[in-house]
């Protein structure tokens, strides 16, 4: 089963966007992260097949690295 989780983010530049998403991926080995900066809302996507990622866990993580994400559903 494949779990994608869609989050909207006040990241703004690529090299931000890039270190975020390897330290997500440290965290969730088996996981696709990636962000759309040209999106209106800086989006991060997360897609798990092995592991149900809670909101707010990625919620905290972000957060604690001086970023804002809060759910797209």
């Amino acid at each position: 089963m494949k779990i994608v989780k869609v989050f909207k983010t006040d990241v703004r530049d690529q090299a931000t966007a890039k270190q975020i998403a390897q330290q997500l991926e440290s965290y969730f080995e088996e996981s696709r992260i990636n962000f759309d900066l040209d999106d209106c809302d800086n989006i991060l996507r997360i897609e798990s097949r092995h592991r149900v990622i809670g909101d707010l866990e990625i919620q905290e993580l972000v957060t604690k690295w001086g970023y804002h994400c809060e759910p797209l559903h």
